[in-house]
């Protein structure tokens, strides 16, 4: 253990040495930074100060109080700590030995309301707290991570040169990190970025699928469709390593992928962005579905006695490959931006739910870099936020209008051909039902409204009377004239 000096106090201290806490430590400290180090199991700090941390400006602390005591004012101590309980737990291990001023920062992939609970209970105490969002793996936290800081605006200006120092940099050297809002709209934001990187990983997933069983084309040729694109408009990191697992050969020679067991895990992170979806009335439909596709993957038993018994057509390819690899190509840079659409129509809900005052426009760009979605699609939303901060739908940008419905004969003929031939593509079909749904000026949601108010009396408005004024029809002749309350999402 490196004995703690007092006189040359840390800069950060960060309690939790599993993966991404160990890389933080490394990143910070190539910036520049002391950091003081603590875990729960001291081995693990003694291991890190005498293996990675050893001859760096690290300090390893084997208590709460030694951690406390070896940081400048105002103390800033980083949780990367498992979410939920642990967090709880490490805030009332630090609060008796903090001062005013001290600010508590949790990195872990915590839940938003729990973030705003914990903001509260800490500003109350007389301490700032920060919930962040931290994004791209163990890689992105040694290289530089996204970084989407949220909590009390007054911790802002004592954290923001460590984290947009260790944040990755896109082309110009702007950190991809910046202040996002009050209390949990950094956890929010990260919620919505894993969201939307559930729903990046299904369609490129479903890509995949119909090159593989509709197509036919074998690994090979597969790797050299997604390297071709990877140089393209859908250069990013998920497609990236998607054309390197597909070139990854086992040891006797075969494809690495083919040998994975088809049941997908996930964390939580995707059911969170659609249950918040749904408490603020904005349609995540893809998301949604990328969600549930996990869930269907699980069922991995239940789908193979399925598929010995349920009949479907057998996928047969006629027609030109090339052509269609590029109908695929504009499908899933279609449904993308729907995706993506939809993501930020989410945080808009919930910006003006939660009285956040949120930066479009800078959350692109902290995901062009360090993080899993990263990719230069954003650099576009950017833009389009940037020209117009008060956008409602991307698909209403300029740049994206052009973009999908230049995509839509070749979205609607991979759509079609993948339906007919029995391939599962719940995100591709559900991106392209949201565009035209988007898109449509009226509707059947007027005879859903009669039929709720013939059988529930829930009333309906009319297309002939202002908005707000509701209207109960006695369409049987034997009902009332009561009318049940009005409740909208």
């Amino acid at each position: 253990m490196q004995k703690v000096d007092l006189t040359a106090k840390a800069d950060i201290g960060l309690v939790g040495l599993a993966v991404m806490g160990e890389n933080l430590v490394l990143n910070m400290e190539s910036h520049g930074f002391t950091v003081a180090v603590y875990n729960r199991t001291v081995e693990k700090v003694n291991s890190f100060v005498n293996g990675r941390g050893k001859g760096k400006k690290v300090i390893g602390t084997s208590s709460i109080e030694e951690l406390v005591a070896s940081l400048k004012t105002p103390r800033k101590i980083m949780l990367m700590v498992k979410a939920g309980k642990p967090v709880d737990d490490f805030i009332e291990l630090l609060i008796p030995h903090l001062e005013k001023g001290d600010i508590i920062i949790d990195g872990g992939n915590s839940h938003f309301p729990d973030t705003i609970r914990r903001t509260k209970y800490v500003e109350e105490k007389g301490f700032l707290y920060i919930g962040t969002g931290v994004s791209g793996g163990e890689e992105g936290a040694l290289k530089g991570p996204s970084i989407m800081p949220g909590g009390s605006p007054a911790a802002w200006p004592f954290v923001k040169p460590i984290f947009q120092s260790i944040a990755a940099k896109v082309e110009d050297g702007s950190p991809c990190c910046d202040w996002v809002g009050q209390d949990g709209a950094g956890h929010f934001v990260k919620m919505v970025h894993n969201g939307i990187e559930y729903g990046d990983m299904q369609l490129i997933c479903e890509a995949y699928q119909i090159m593989k069983d509709y197509v036919g084309l074998n690994y090979d040729e597969m790797y050299n469709v997604f390297k071709e694109w990877n140089e393209g408009e859908l250069d990013s990191y998920l497609i990236e390593i998607t054309r390197d697992i597909l070139a990854y050969k086992d040891e006797d020679g075969s494809p690495l992928v083919e040998k994975i067991l088809d049941t997908a895990g996930q964390k939580g992170t995707g059911k969170w962005t659609v249950l918040a979806s749904l408490d603020v009335g904005a349609p995540l439909t893809l998301i949604g579905e990328a969600v549930y596709g996990r869930t269907l993957s699980a069922l991995k038993d239940e789908r193979v006695e399925a598929s010995k018994v349920l009949n479907g057509p057998k996928p047969k390819f006629a027609g030109d490959k090339k052509q269609f690899i590029e109908d695929l190509r504009q499908a899933l840079y279609a449904s993308k931006i729907v995706s993506y659409a939809q993501g930020y129509v989410l945080m808009r809900y919930a910006a003006k739910e939660y009285e956040w005052n949120l930066n479009n426009g800078g959350i692109a760009l902290m995901w062009r870099g360090g993080c899993i979605i990263r990719s230069i699609f954003l650099a576009k939303i950017k833009e389009a936020f940037d020209k117009m901060p008060d956008l409602s739908n991307l698909l209403l940008d300029p740049f994206f209008k052009e973009k999908i419905e230049s995509s839509q004969e070749s979205w609607r003929r991979v759509v079609a051909a993948a339906v007919t031939n029995g391939i599962w593509i719940p995100a591709l079909s559900t991106a392209l039902n949201y565009f035209d749904g988007f898109r449509n000026g009226r509707l059947p949601a007027n005879l859903l409204q009669a039929q709720r108010d013939y059988f529930g009396a829930h009333t309906y408005e009319r297309v002939d009377k202002p908005r707000g004024q509701f209207f109960h029809t006695n369409w049987t002749g034997r009902g009332g004239s009561t009318a049940s309350t009005t409740y909208n999402v």
